[in-house]
């Protein structure tokens, strides 16, 4: 296995040849193109449903360096990895960001690099990150009022957040994503003034059912707002219509009827799972590769980025985590089993 790998891997084109052949094809068929890759645990805001109050973070030691990140994109790359997606805990809390952004722009093979944030940080970064060469933004914004912003995130930042979407925005973002948490006698009342985000700014507005990933164990299931219910009560007061999109995607994207503003994103992770067509494997800050969101098994490739492993070795170790792919997350059934890590240390 490990010398065919090797021959494809020497023998892949590069970015200016044509598309790159891919190799990581899991045991049901998904072909994985798809890498989020954590920067870092650490994040300035607590969210309910992602950590607790009080944290003990990673040692900064533990985390991967720029270099290891760029390294370990550079070997997945000629295997079929074209897009990216930085994520934190807050990915803007690690110093010089846009300088790794830079480095993965140099990679054959990349074509997309996008990031999520709290957003607290863009009105001071947006514009070094766009120079940097970020395409894509996705904002995590559960809420347009201080007050529940203040008691979801534990901290009263609303209006830095708002700030940085105005920054982003003016740095040539768009469609600026912004990622609001669905959770059940919370979201209902926000859901209007999403509507309005969305058609008066342009802005695509995603809604992610609440999973179970939160340190505190908050999570029930009747906590989960479904997103056929969000759609039903947009609908009732902005008509919309499904967005046809052949990219696989785990958002499934509305428009308006009268096509004003941008679209409107479900991710139904709990009632619709789309594991059946996911694309996507993530690297955690202190260098686990988990090839499911709720993975219960890791492959430490930061040792084998310290050690003397080849790259040809630690292309070996990902080609077959992919083929071990969890078949889906199992949150509706009997045997799932919670993840160790919360959100934060996983990365989003």
């Amino acid at each position: 296995m490990l010398v065919n790998i090797e021959r494809h891997v020497s023998a892949a084109p590069r970015a200016s040849d044509g598309p790159l052949p891919n190799l990581l094809i899991d045991g049901l068929g998904r072909v994985i193109n798809s890498l989020r890759i954590s920067v870092t645990d650490r994040c300035n805001f607590r969210c309910t449903y992602c950590m607790p109050e009080e944290v003990d973070f990673m040692q900064r030691d533990l985390l991967l360096s720029f270099e290891e990140i760029t390294r370990f994109v550079r070997i997945v790359a000629p295997l079929g990895i074209n897009k990216l997606r930085l994520t934190g805990g807050e990915p803007l809390v690690r110093k010089n960001l846009p300088e790794l952004i830079r480095q993965l722009n140099t990679i054959d093979g990349i074509n997309d690099i996008g990031m999520t944030t709290n957003g607290f940080f863009l009105k001071e970064h947006a514009q070094s990150l766009k120079e940097a060469g970020l395409h894509r933004i996705n904002v995590s914004l559960d809420t347009l009022v201080t007050e529940k912003f203040v008691e979801i995130t534990r901290r009263d930042a609303l209006q830095n957040v708002l700030d940085g979407i105005r920054a982003a925005d003016e740095a040539g973002f768009t469609p600026i994503k912004i990622n609001a948490v669905a959770i059940r006698g919370f979201t209902e009342d926000e859901i209007p003034g999403f509507a309005e985000l969305a058609r008066n700014h342009g802005h695509q507005i995603r809604f992610i059912e609440f999973m179970p990933l939160d340190a505190d164990n908050l999570w029930e299931n009747q906590k989960v707002l479904p997103g056929r219910e969000i759609i039903e009560r947009i609908n009732a007061i902005y008509p919309i219509e499904p967005v046809h999109n052949s990219q696989k995607e785990p958002a499934t994207l509305y428009r308006f009827k009268d096509r004003k503003g941008g679209d409107i994103g479900i991710i139904p992770s709990v009632t619709e799972p789309f594991c059946d067509h996911c694309n996507r494997i993530r690297i955690t800050s202190d260098g686990k590769l988990r090839t499911c969101l709720f993975s219960n098994s890791e492959t430490d490739l930061r040792s084998m980025l310290r050690s003397d492993a080849g790259d040809d070795a630690i292309a070996h170790q990902v080609v077959e985590a992919v083929r071990n792919k969890e078949p889906g997350h199992k949150i509706n059934q009997p045997d799932f089993i919670k993840p160790q890590r919360a959100m934060f240390s996983i990365g989003g």
